[in-house]
């Protein structure tokens, strides 16, 4: 009889020495599905097959994003430079004249620096309202009528606005007359009517009064609207019998625009021919206020209309030291509960002015 222990069924698969390389074998050098042990085909041989990537595909991975990122970081330079050009008049001078399409940002910050705290200096320096001049003559002769060339005269036309000296005027007077091009003209005219003040301010005045009336006056004949209306509020701030008569002619324009600026023009002027246009904008009704954005516009621009109608009263109540006509009078009074809070606040404003003058 046997002593010994027979192996059980489960210890007959126990790995033994053979068995031992044959897995380390496996493990460095996987062998094909058909001649693995099971026969099932391994991760690795259902792996698609590894090929280096192409020239094309490191183009689009790499290159075109580069590309796209140093655009980007140019453009911002760009503008961050045009920015911080500062209160250096020849570093403007400089940009303005380069044949760039960045030239109206550089135009538009310079007529910012000139309102700006920092822009006293700038306004008096008549050199540079020459030379500012003469660039934009040269743009106006070039004759280009790209988005680009308008902005920038535009922004020109601004820019000489802002400033405090004579030598000015001739630049923005010549663009007014310009009747091939009413967005740069509208900007002239706009113009003049801050440098105009400016120069007021300044102690010193246009030299040529009439110069610039007889040119804003050709303007408010114009077929535009929009110029129209611009020479109406300039017109108020040159002043003179001839601005004064053709803003009365004015009021009886087509456009509700032209008449309203018209008769807020003539109020500046102390003129009371003012007061029927006046009632006519203390008289609009408020508009019902909705979702769309539409009728929020139209409901601004009426508050803003009939504001703006108090205070040429109140101007007119200043100027002439008596109350408004009856009928405007009254509609004032209306107005003192209008469901605009800033309407309410001009008319009650007004109603105390009046109140102080006494009995007519």
């Amino acid at each position: 009889m046997n002593s010994g222990i027979e192996p059980s069924e489960s210890d007959s698969t126990a790995a033994r020495p053979s068995d031992l390389g044959h897995a380390q074998a496996s493990a460095s050098s996987p062998l094909p599905a058909a001649s693995r042990p099971d026969g099932r085909p391994s991760a690795d041989d259902m792996l698609p097959p590894v090929e280096p990537p192409s020239a094309g595909f490191l183009v689009q991975l790499f290159l075109v994003p580069g590309v796209i990122v140093a655009i980007i970081v140019g453009v911002w330079l760009t503008f961050h430079w045009l920015a911080h050009l500062g209160n250096d008049p020849q570093a403007y001078l400089r940009t303005l004249r380069r044949d760039s399409e960045g030239r109206w940002q550089a135009a538009l910050n310079f007529a910012n620096d000139l309102r700006g705290p920092g822009g006293g200096s700038l306004k008096a320096d008549a050199a540079l309202a020459t030379e500012v001049g003469s660039v934009l003559d040269d743009e106006v002769a070039k004759g280009r009528t790209n988005e680009q060339s308008l902005r920038l005269k535009l922004y020109l036309c601004r820019a000489l606005g802002e400033f405090s000296v004579p030598e000015a005027v001739p630049p923005l007077v010549a663009r007014a007359a310009d009747r091939d091009d009413l967005e740069t003209a509208r900007a002239a005219v706009e113009a003049l009517a801050v440098l105009t003040t400016n120069l007021v301010d300044a102690g010193t005045g246009l030299e040529d009064p009439q110069q610039v009336v007889d040119v804003v006056v050709a303007a408010s004949m114009s077929d535009d609207q929009r110029l129209r209306g611009s020479a109406a509020f300039t017109l108020g701030i040159v002043g003179g019998d001839d601005a004064a008569t053709r803003l009365i002619a004015m009021q009886s324009d087509a456009s509700d625009d032209v008449r309203f600026n018209a008769a807020t023009a003539l109020a500046r002027l102390g003129r009371d021919e003012a007061y029927e246009t006046l009632g006519e904008m203390l008289a609009l009704n408020d508009v019902a206020a909705g979702p769309d954005e539409q009728s929020q516009s139209e409901r601004y621009k009426r508050a803003l209309v009939v504001v703006n109608a108090l205070r040429a009263v109140a101007l007119l109540v200043d100027a002439t030291g008596s109350q408004p006509p009856g009928g405007v009078l009254t509609r004032i009074e209306e107005l003192r509960k209008d469901p605009v809070s800033d309407v309410k606040a001009a008319a009650t404003a007004l109603l105390d002015k009046v109140s102080r003058l006494g009995s007519p």
